[in-house]
């Protein structure tokens, strides 16, 4: 458990019940696989279809090269995105969601639907 905290960066309450902590694990996991800046930002431009590397650069201008090559590099490590290598000249790397990557489509749909939501309810408040 200490692993995943660590990597979610939240630090889980000591007086928790081994069942709470057990109920508690698979969100700990899924921050530590999705948590960050870009993250999910990065899976929105993805869900869609496969993109290249200067298109997903493109599509996020306020992401930095570096940034984004981190973000996908950790993504394709927790094997949520694959990463495809052209072997043609000049060279060129496709990115898509692997099987398990596909399985946040719907995760990705709700977090779109709510956001459309509530950024229509933030604007009406401002206005």
């Amino acid at each position: 458990m200490r692993g995943l905290e660590q990597k979610a960066g939240v630090q889980l309450p000591t007086n928790l019940t081994d069942a709470q902590r057990s109920q508690l694990c698979p969100v700990v996991f899924a921050i530590g696989q999705l948590g960050g800046k870009w993250k999910l930002i990065v899976l929105h431009h993805l869900v869609d279809g496969p993109m290249r590397f200067g298109e997903l650069r493109r599509a996020i201008p306020e992401i930095t090269q570096r940034m984004l090559t981190l973000t996908l590099r950790e993504l394709e490590e927790d094997r949520i995105v694959n990463r495809k290598v052209f072997e043609v000249v000049p060279p060129h790397v496709e990115y898509s969601m692997t099987d398990l990557g596909e399985q946040l489509a719907p995760v990705m749909d709700s977090l779109r639907d709510w956001g459309r939501a509530n950024f229509a309810q933030q604007l009406s408040a401002v206005a």
